[in-house]
């Protein structure tokens, strides 16, 4: 396996993605943010939507303004758009103006918006099981991300098909697999791979590659507040899995590699984990964190405080994968 990154990693002359238009949903923080720095950095031009325009005082809010010039501060371009990802006419209004100003090009799309993070952890905090819940949560955790992503990826084909390329991405979770948060959260999940998995057939005759990614625990802005509190979905049995987490970030190298990855066709309809996509390409986090795979023998280990059997343990050693499906297969 490769040691040394690649791409823009080891050569920052080279703009892998120069030329490129993405869109990434949900960028004013988080991993949309990130993979949106990532994107940029390597030379693309990228759409970010959120629906905070600009900053509105201290805190962990984020704005588009703000990832914009970040994006930018990197030798980017970025293109701020305000859009609520819950509303059919803003989402179609921005295809339309990727495709009037773009002059219909569209290379990348990555469906990241969501805006549940905070409702999902005041409903664990309170212990609530799904019936006594508000009824409304199934909306709060799947309009701007089930539904919005399935919407987002209607308008992207749209664009995509008469070019006969493209890679469209949902950032999903394991939560898609096993039990966590809530279950309008894992059917919402659920929901993004099977999106993808589906896609995938009827947009391989035109060579447009569909994946779902899983990111492992990430440090976002948002839970690093969290991790302060004990509370929510960093109590202190997760707290480990996110003290060694991703970065925000993490997710956009996977990006990168993905859309200048020559057989990403044969990828098109899978669900792929950040780390193994960084196991194939060979790179490691921005903080120069490798991180093992959530299956992985010797990541269990690390998680769980055991360093010295971590060092022991080799990489390779993780639950193969016809065991994790027959563990979750119900039927």
């Amino acid at each position: 396996m490769a040691t040394e990154p690649l791409h823009q990693d080891n050569f920052p002359h080279v703009w892998p993605l120069a030329g490129k238009v993405c869109i990434v949903t949900g960028a004013t923080r988080g991993i949309g943010k990130g993979i949106a720095l990532q994107l940029g950095e390597a030379g693309a031009t990228v759409y970010i939507t959120g629906r905070t325009l600009t900053p509105k005082g201290e805190g962990v809010g984020g704005s588009l303004q703000e990832t914009s010039e970040e994006v930018k501060g990197r030798g980017g371009k970025c293109i701020p758009i305000q859009c609520d990802h819950g509303n059919d006419g803003e989402i179609k209004q921005l295809f339309e103006k990727v495709k009037e100003e773009q002059n219909g090009r569209l290379d990348i799309l990555v469906n990241n918006a969501f805006s549940a993070v905070r409702a999902l952890s005041d409903s664990m905090k309170d212990n609530l099981n799904f019936w006594e819940e508000d009824i409304g949560m199934w909306d709060t955790v799947n309009q701007v991300g089930l539904r919005g992503h399935y919407l987002a990826s209607v308008y992207a084909a749209r664009l995509m098909v008469p070019a006969k390329q493209g890679l469209i991405v949902n950032v999903s979770s394991p939560g898609g697999l096993v039990h966590m948060l809530s279950p309008p959260y894992c059917i919402g999940k659920s929901g993004c791979d099977r999106m993808a998995v589906e896609c995938a057939i009827d947009l391989k005759k035109h060579n447009i590659a569909y994946i779902s990614l899983w990111p492992g625990p990430a440090k976002t802005e948002l839970v690093n507040e969290m991790l302060q509190e004990d509370t929510g979905f960093v109590k202190a049995e997760t707290r480990p899995f996110y003290e060694h987490g991703e970065t925000s970030e993490y997710a956009g190298k996977a990006i990168v590699h993905l859309a200048t990855d020559p057989n990403i066709m044969q990828k098109s309809g899978k669900l792929m984990l950040t780390s193994s996509v960084a196991e194939e390409f060979g790179f490691c986090d921005i903080d120069g964190t490798y991180h093992y795979s959530i299956f992985s023998l010797k990541q269990m280990f690390i998680v769980s405080n055991h360093p010295w059997m971590a060092a022991m343990t080799p990489a390779f050693i993780r639950m193969p994968k016809w065991m994790i499906a027959a563990s979750f297969h119900h039927f």
